[in-house]
């Protein structure tokens, strides 16, 4: 199970979530986000970050050439397109990207089955709501492409050890604040998961 901590806003948290095991961390380039970061401190963190660590770069509505102008200026591998896009916007970036499904019904998580993708609930704002998906829906679904978001709690993260997600990413179910990470709450998500 991968797992991604996303909406980091500061060194501290990242350093910690990387010591409980995190896979991937997410910075969120949308400036209407509580958790928004710029350019420039996303750049500070993930220089000094250790390798082999996925920096995710997230951004809602955004044209192709300013989301590679960013990924090359802060450091990000990894793009989460966070907005429906064709084929075409997604061949015309320079990095990996992941595409997220915001599912309002059960035959929208089969979007994109033959990508690895990311699938959130759906909600009117981008990202961090903390509305959660019905689990049955993936029931005899292939997850093994799939990164599960929305709603996830240290607790709840135990429900998904029979559907094989590929991983799993989460932001407020973490949080102390918005855009601040509770340390605990980190390293029992993280050691939750891990142990699916």
């Amino acid at each position: 199970m991968r797992i991604k901590i996303c909406g980091i806003t500061n060194l501290e948290d990242a350093l910690h979530a990387i010591a409980c095991g995190a896979d991937a961390l997410g910075f969120v380039f949308y400036e209407k986000s509580p958790r928004y970061i710029s350019v420039e401190n996303a750049r500070k963190i993930i220089e000094v970050l250790p390798p082999f660590i996925e920096r995710v770069g997230l951004f809602v509505n955004e044209e192709t050439t300013l989301v590679n102008e960013i990924c090359i200026k802060a450091g990000i591998s990894t793009v989460q397109i966070h907005f429906d896009v064709e084929d075409s916007y997604l061949n015309r970036l320079d990095f990996k990207n992941l595409p997220v499904v915001r599912a309002q019904f059960k035959e929208d998580i089969l979007k994109n089955e033959d990508k690895y993708r990311l699938v959130d609930a759906y909600c009117e704002a981008y990202g961090g709501a903390g509305k959660r998906l019905n689990l049955e829906w993936f029931d005899d679904v292939d997850c093994s492409k799939i990164i599960l978001a929305g709603g996830l709690t240290p607790q709840n993260v135990l429900e998904l050890k029979s559907y094989g997600f590929y991983g799993v990413d989460i932001s407020s179910g973490v949080e102390s604040a918005k855009g601040k990470k509770d340390p605990h709450k980190v390293k029992q998500f993280i050691d939750n998961a891990k142990s699916l």
